[in-house]
């Protein structure tokens, strides 16, 4: 139990890291050690989560949109991230494949982790997008997208789907991939994130 506190990753992990993501062992270690800073016992909880998330949004309200990706990455539920759940969400954030970013986004909006996707919880999940928007840039948006509403009926219309319909991973991947619009629709991913992100990195 005491090496986790030592400031040195273990081996295994820090080559399954490697394997799982494209960081470098630097980057891995350094990353661990601001990880330790932040989170002496070697675990984020929401709380925390959530302040690290807000200081990268701060003209936005992103505590919702900040539970809802804790909740994703939360691989074991048990409330909090180690830093190997925390790596792979940075990973399958920034730098993962297409079709395992569109997993992890499924899992975003699979709020109840039944499965399927409902209506419901797309507008759950876009209602925490949009309090994460500049107000400037909603006015912006085209109108059949500029109310969270609006958006997450263009959403469920573009994969074809009735308003008590459900959505499985396959049919939101596949959907997603065949059109970049919804890809667009449902993320979230300013200009100003990436390079606030980029400036983060160690």
């Amino acid at each position: 139990m005491g090496n986790s506190k030592s400031g040195a990753l273990s081996k295994e992990i820090l080559e399954e890291l490697q394997l799982n993501t494209k960081f470098t062992e630097e980057e891995l270690s350094a990353w661990y050690q601001s990880f330790l800073k932040e989170c002496p016992s070697g675990r984020i909880t929401r709380q925390e989560f959530q302040s690290i998330y807000a200081k990268f949004f701060p003209d936005a309200d992103p505590k919702a949109y900040a539970q809802h990706v804790f909740r994703s990455f939360d691989a074991n539920s048990d409330g909090t991230l180690d830093f190997k759940e925390y790596v792979i969400a940075l990973h399958m954030t920034t730098a993962g494949k297409p079709t395992q970013k569109l997993e992890w986004a499924f899992s975003l909006y699979d709020v109840d982790g039944n499965g399927a996707i409902s209506k419901n919880e797309v507008l759950e999940i876009v209602m925490a997008i949009f309090k994460m928007i500049n107000p400037e840039d909603v006015k912006h948006l085209p109108d059949d997208e500029n109310t969270p509403e609006k958006r997450a009926e263009k959403i469920w219309t573009f994969f074809g789907k009735k308003d008590d319909d459900k959505l499985t991973e396959e049919e939101f991947i596949e959907g997603t991939l065949a059109n970049k619009e919804i890809l667009r629709l449902i993320q979230f991913e300013p200009q100003k994130v990436k390079e606030r992100i980029k400036e983060k990195k160690p």
